[in-house]
């Protein structure tokens, strides 16, 4: 169980404390994040007896946080990809996100690769909408962006958007990205969940993909 170890009073406040607590690291399951999430911010936030509770920091022993591992790649790997070096890297959203058709996203993403990007991004919204299912965005997506590398002798890159309703699916669509020879995926990890955010990260990992998260969702946890 946890321990209290310090309590602090709130400048300012009345009747407000900041409370220390600590776990022993053998109540948490290595590399989940949703064992620890679960364990941390779980029921404890539904007990009665409290009026209000918050969590301020979370801090982790390095020899907890070394089961984690990590993002598959760093800044460095996507710059040899990209063939970018020297400068910041110039990319851009899609707009509108929703409503075009796959054709039309994907003469979007020419253009923008064609006039100079380095890469452009799916939205955090853009899944397998009625008007553009995800196998023909991510189709339309790779012909332009091969198209674009073809005319301008560089090396581009599209985020395709792999989040979806369940882990098989997702993983799915990154396949079909991989097939594709497209070198980044991207999830939207907080509404994705953090499991399949991991089991993504994994398979980015072993296959030689970027991955990039999107944080849709944290305004609600932190503003």
């Amino acid at each position: 169980q946890g321990r209290c170890y310090h309590i602090e009073v709130v400048v300012g406040e009345e009747n407000q404390y900041i409370a220390y607590v600590a776990y022993p690291l053998d109540l948490f399951e290595e590399g989940s994040v949703t064992n620890m999430f679960t364990s941390i911010v779980g029921n404890v936030f539904g007990f009665k007896a409290l009026r209000a509770l918050r969590l301020e920091d979370l801090r982790i022993p390095t020899s907890y946080s070394k089961t984690f591992q990590g993002p598959p790649h760093g800044i460095q790997v996507e710059r040899d990809k990209l063939n970018k070096y020297g400068r910041p890297l110039l990319g851009c959203t899609i707009k509108p996100k929703l409503g075009l058709s796959a054709k039309n996203y994907g003469r979007a993403v020419y253009e923008c690769l064609r006039g100079g990007l380095d890469f452009t991004k799916d939205d955090e919204n853009v899944n397998s909408q009625p008007f553009m299912r995800w196998r023909d965005r991510f189709l339309f997506c790779a012909e332009a962006l091969f198209k674009a590398q073809a005319e301008t002798g560089e090396i581009k890159g599209h985020y395709l958007n792999a989040t979806a309703g369940t882990c098989e699916e997702m993983i799915k669509r990154a396949v079909f990205a991989r097939e594709l020879r497209v070198p980044i995926v991207m999830h939207d990890y907080l509404t994705g969940g953090f499991t399949a955010n991991t089991s993504l990260a994994h398979y980015c990992r072993d296959n030689g993909l970027l991955l990039h998260i999107h944080r849709a969702m944290h305004a609600v946890i932190d503003r």
